[in-house]
């Protein structure tokens, strides 16, 4: 059955004033493809144009755009993007464990399960594993022995957590991610590669979220540590002895070298690239494709990429690039030179 809200249920639950008719709408659209039954939003004054078309039931605006759209039904509210977020989760509830353990599924007698987890298909819970509350382990999923899991934890299919690792409450695993892999860690022997043993583990704190196919090693000897909220895209590698701080965000296919420290709040861009052992202030934004290659003490703004441009333009500034070392060293050259002259003139 559609679940449907009228503007009123919307703003009694989450705030904000509707204007216009109460109409009840049943789901949030983009302002292109919204029809009257639907509530779209204008989170960037760039699209206004597109509300004069747009097809939506209501539209969701801001304080400073609401009374360009007089006649139109609205909702106003502070944040546009974020009160659409919120809509949009009563459309789409968070999914409750359904209580039950699937025949297939395979439990040491050892593990502890409470009756509220949904355990689903040909998954498997290791020797002395402990799950919270209404905890979900969707089918294929693998979590090792001594693992210690919060309540409502959800397992998406085929994600593996290795042994010894900790998860919170509410955080989710999305399918072919691995948790508490080894490190890469290998100390040369002169011929060839010794390999350390990675005796620590990982520890997911409340809330956070690791995409699909994401990586997190497990720490050599003490946990590589992941803070509460932060939020982590599809394949992401995050190496041992890492420490993410609270509430970062890291989109897909960063990598992350080991032991490296990345503040709270952060904001990690797509194949962003670290070096390890370096330390990254709370509050920093790193550009997508950058390199990072040294610590950033101080919060900002940081990139490393050039701009896009054609092949040919490309080529002609690369060029260049290579000869920069030559460059400097004629221009220091240069200054000299100038310098010399100036001084014979005075004499």
């Amino acid at each position: 059955m559609t679940q449907t809200y009228r503007l009123s249920d919307i703003t009694a639950q989450l705030g904000g004033e509707w204007r216009g008719e109460d109409i009840a709408v049943q789901g949030v659209q983009p302002l292109a493809a919204a029809q009257a039954q639907h509530i779209g939003f204008l989170a960037n004054p760039k699209y206004k144009a597109d509300v004069t078309a747009c097809q939506a039931g209501a539209i969701i605006v801001s304080p400073k755009m609401a009374d360009d759209f007089a006649g139109r039904n609205l909702i106003v509210a502070a944040d546009p993007y974020l009160y659409f977020a919120k809509v949009a989760r009563l459309f789409s509830p968070v999914i409750k464990a359904r209580a039950g353990i699937h025949p297939t599924a395979v439990i040491e007698p050892t593990a502890v399960v409470p009756a509220s987890c949904e355990i689903g298909a040909h998954t498997y819970i290791g020797e002395r594993t402990v799950l919270g509350e209404g905890c979900r382990i969707l089918a294929g999923a693998v979590v090792e022995h001594d693992c210690v899991l919060g309540d409502e934890v959800v397992l998406h299919p085929n994600s593996v957590i290795y042994y010894g690792c900790t998860l919170g409450n509410r955080v989710a695993i999305h399918g072919g991610s691995v948790i508490g892999a080894d490190g890469f860690g290998l100390a040369f022997a002169g011929d060839s590669w010794f390999k350390i043993p990675q005796t620590g583990g990982v520890t997911l704190h409340d809330d956070v979220e690791i995409g699909a196919n994401s990586m997190i090693d497990r720490g050599a000897m003490t946990d590589t540590i992941v803070g509460k909220g932060t939020k982590i895209d599809n394949q992401v590698q995050i190496g041992h002895n890492c420490q993410i701080g609270e509430h970062t965000v890291i989109a897909a296919c960063a990598g992350i070298s080991g032991s490296t420290k990345i503040g709270s709040y952060c904001i990690i861009g797509g194949a962003a690239m670290f070096v390890g052992h370096i330390e990254i202030a709370d509050r920093t934004t790193i550009g997508g494709g950058t390199a990072v290659t040294h610590s950033i003490k101080e919060a900002g703004h940081y990139a490393t990429c050039y701009p896009m441009q054609t092949h040919k333009e490309w080529a002609r500034n690369a060029v260049h690039v290579r000869h920069l070392s030559d460059m400097a060293k004629r221009i220091k050259q240069l200054e000299q030179i100038i310098a010399n002259s100036s001084q014979n003139e005075q004499d």
